[in-house]
């Protein structure tokens, strides 16, 4: 029960209603997280209109964070902050990214920064980050802050194959996911139909899944068009924080990562007391 206790109690209540109901009528479970919301209205709205449970990724300091934040609280899904991250090569992540030169003091300061940008937040996932979540280092400094905050969880978009991010999350006690499918790394309507019906297949094989999508258009009309014939017949479509903290209750219930990327270390818990210090030296 480690780390569920921080969860406010309403909260709590809800979650733990929604996992009885989910686990009531025997079906495997999916969470889908939108990514990149908050540059482009009318087709952020869109993705926020999507029929189901789905989670959303909010960037900071984008001109529409705040106000998607609000719809989607209303519209009872979750809110994410997509927390830009430096990648490898010369991409730019955007507003708010923490970078390998900075300074605890100053990565900190940009973490508090974003996190107060985007309202409502359940959970933080890396937007980007190829190269940041390879730093112990950095991902120490990152999920120490993250574990002070009660209810959060972290989800690892696993943009590297050298990703640290969800091994030194646990370390931290702090509640996490990984990515097991990008749902259009290329787009089109039979990759993203592909890619759909192969996390619906993990879930199916392991009982729970994490796929990853972006609001482009091909889709958004993939999955207004095809989710709603597999929820609640081939799998429950849940919010990606409720598979967070059922891995806090069952770990026994962690599944390999069905990513094409090297597996991510999942079987190593050592107590929290004995962590942070060690940590926070790694480099």
């Amino acid at each position: 029960m480690a780390g569920v206790g921080r969860l406010p109690r309403l909260a709590l209540l809800c979650l733990l209603l929604c996992t009885a109901a989910a686990r009531a009528d025997g079906l495997p479970r999916l969470a889908v997280v939108i990514d990149d919301l908050g540059n482009r209205w009318a087709r952020d709205l869109r993705a926020v209109a999507l029929p189901g449970v789905y989670s959303f990724a909010l960037l900071p300091h984008t001109p529409y964070a705040r106000a998607l934040a609000e719809r989607i609280r209303m519209a009872g899904k979750e809110v994410l902050l997509h927390l830009p991250m430096e990648p490898h090569g010369d991409q730019r992540p955007g507003p708010g990214a923490l970078w390998m030169a900075q300074t605890r003091a100053r990565l900190l300061a940009t973490l508090r920064a974003d996190l107060a940008a985007v309202p409502f937040v359940s959970g933080v996932s890396n937007h980007m980050g190829s190269r940041l979540t390879e730093s112990r280092r950095a991902m120490a400094w990152v999920m120490a802050e993250l574990a002070r905050r009660p209810g959060l969880y972290f989800l690892d978009s696993r943009t590297s194959g050298a990703s640290r991010a969800f091994a030194v999350a646990r370390r931290f006690g702090l509640p996490t996911l990984a990515r097991d499918v990008f749902l259009d790394h290329e787009r089109d309507a039979k990759t993203v139909r592909r890619q759909l019906l192969r996390a619906v297949a993990r879930a199916r094989e392991r009982g729970q899944a994490v796929a990853i999508g972006h609001p482009y258009a091909v889709t958004l009309e993939v999955l207004e068009y095809w989710l709603p014939r597999l929820d609640g017949r081939h799998v429950r479509l849940v919010p990606a924080r409720e598979l967070a903290f059922q891995r806090v209750r069952s770990p026994e219930l962690w599944p390999t990562s069905s990513s094409p990327l090297p597996r991510v270390v999942k079987n190593w818990k050592p107590s929290l007391s004995s962590t942070c210090c060690d940590v926070l030296g790694w480099r």
